[in-house]
């Protein structure tokens, strides 16, 4: 019994154990707790930075009626667009098709009764309407009110940015006040999308805040900023306007079939035989990031509106990485695999480490498996013998989760970017056709399926199965991982899966060469 009773007795160690656990605060969780808390702080703090915002209960209706003005076709290098008195429509892309396999532009704002209208409400004078009849004399609109206010209007163009100036001269002998506003109108034809924000944009008090259709459905919203911008954003698409004047009202709402998003500027005043300019910008196309970033001198807020997800900051250097890869290899297949390769070449110690670690729990193997016999039908004293074990060895049973653990990171924002990139969109590799969207054929995640699973099988120790075994039981959840992962993929756009059935393949090779090196 004294010998038992030892400080050297494996009884003593037990107790010592016991004894530094109680004094110690319990870690089993705290990697899980500190992660929730991050998690829970970082959506306060979402919820927090959104613009005010309040329902509108009663607003002004918008006209919907359709206009009787001539219909002027402007054609420029990026896009095409109709103008009809105050309002604008039709608007083509004509650098983007609708789809790989179609001749046709993608359009935005071509359905019936879709338009953005860029007008003026006043009190003391008559101001155009939708149906007023304007002099186009080169390419500037004129029109004259009767009671000695001119109006023009000059619409220019640089590359998906219209510049609208309006110009308003009182000869009068009275002040006139008139006050600028912009209503963009959409069909309900547009889906959710879960990863991408799209819906109502505005951009106010220098924040931005998506309201998605399915919330558009349900309230409105208003907001007030001293100069903001507002529109409709889609997956790969977005309309944006923004007026030049302080003191905005935005509102975002849905009547019947439609969407509306519409900003009134303060009243401004124009003393006689003066004039004021107004302008108005509005953005119409892809939502690629050096186009946004180009639009942001004449529309507050754009650029924010690229959507890199949580993980921007591993989103937004890997499109940039695989957009400059493009531009060396001309395939967007081939520059996700160039990618990836280089992702993995960056992560190699970390991965080697814990290759290595799992050789080690190879070799651990017959000393686990000794003291399951020993202990069998003691399970505290053979948990603490299997800690010490590891401990010895310095290494962990689930080290084998690290490569996995490293690359989800990446694998979200991967994600994203894929779901994003304008350019990625229709981009063929091989069979694929499109490698935004899944593989049509389902082989790429059945390669993918099959690579990790031998990449598991390669770097999974070889256990008793022993229910009391730690590794034996990581490797019982672990083994059905490349059967969920097959599934899941299935339906993941075809680039994404390209990336991980790369990254498993460069994993077993690297294996490969570990083992060979470390003999």
């Amino acid at each position: 019994m004294v010998q038992y009773l030892d400080n050297n007795s494996g009884f003593a160690q037990w107790a010592n154990m016991q004894n530094q656990r109680k004094q110690k605060p319990e870690k089993k969780f705290s990697f899980f707790k500190w992660l929730l808390i991050f998690l829970l702080a970082w959506w306060v703090i979402g919820v927090w930075i959104k613009p005010q915002t309040t329902e509108v209960v009663n607003t002004a209706p918008i006209t919907v009626e359709q206009s009787n003005a001539t219909k002027q076709n402007i054609f420029k290098d990026e896009i095409d667009f109709t103008a009809q008195g105050l309002r604008l429509s039709n608007i083509a892309l004509k650098k983007h098709k609708k789809d790989g396999h179609s001749d046709e532009n993608v359009a935005l704002l071509n359905d019936e009764n879709n338009f953005i209208e860029i007008g003026f409400v006043s009190t003391d004078t008559v101001v155009p309407n939708i149906n007023t009849e304007w002099n186009n004399v080169n390419d500037l609109m004129k029109w004259n009110n009767g009671k000695k206010i001119d109006f023009s209007r000059q619409i220019s163009v640089e590359g998906y940015t219209i510049t609208i100036t309006d110009t308003i001269k009182n000869n009068s002998a009275t002040e006139i006040n008139v006050a600028p506003y912009v209503q963009m109108v959409k069909s309900t034809n547009e889906k959710m999308s879960g990863v991408v924000e799209t819906g109502g944009v505005v951009y106010a008090n220098s924040k931005l805040d998506y309201t998605n259709w399915n919330k558009l459905n349900k309230k409105s919203v208003a907001y007030s900023t001293v100069r903001g911008s507002l529109g409709f954003a889609e997956q790969y698409w977005e309309t944006i306007a923004s007026i030049d004047a302080n003191d905005q009202t935005i509102s975002l709402k849905k009547s019947g079939d439609l969407y509306f998003a519409q900003t009134n500027a303060a009243p401004i005043k124009i003393a006689p035989n003066t004039s004021v300019d107004v302008k108005t910008y509005l953005f119409t196309g892809p939502r690629i990031s050096t186009l946004l970033n180009a639009a942001t001198d004449k529309i507050p807020g754009i650029a924010k509106t690229m959507d890199y997800g949580w993980f921007w900051f591993f989103a937004q250097p890997m499109l940039w990485m695989i957009n400059w890869l493009f531009a060396l290899v001309g395939n967007y297949g081939i520059a996700i695999i160039l990618m990836t390769l280089i992702l993995r070449i960056l992560i190699w110690p970390l991965t080697r480490k814990s290759y290595v670690s799992m050789m080690m729990m190879q070799k651990m193997q017959p000393e686990l498996q000794r003291v399951q016999k020993l202990y069998a039908n003691d399970k505290a004293r053979l948990q603490m013998e299997m800690m010490k074990i590891y401990q010895t060895h310095k290494t962990s049973p689930m080290s084998g989760c690290l490569p996995m653990i490293i690359q989800i990171p990446i694998f979200f924002a991967l994600y994203k970017a894929l779901l994003i990139s304008v350019p990625m969109r229709s981009a063929h590799f091989l069979w694929i056709s499109d490698l935004a969207v899944m593989d049509p054929y389902f082989i790429l995640p059945v390669l993918m399926g099959a690579t990790m699973w031998l990449q598991q099988y390669l770097q999974t120790p070889k256990t008793s199965g022993n229910k009391n075994d730690i590794a034996a039981s990581t490797q019982r959840v672990m083994k059905w991982m490349p059967i969920l992962f097959t599934v899941m993929f299935a339906w993941m756009p075809a680039g994404l899966v390209l990336y991980w059935t790369v990254s498993n393949v460069f994993g077993i090779l690297q294996m490969y060469i570990i083992k060979k090196t470390s003999k």
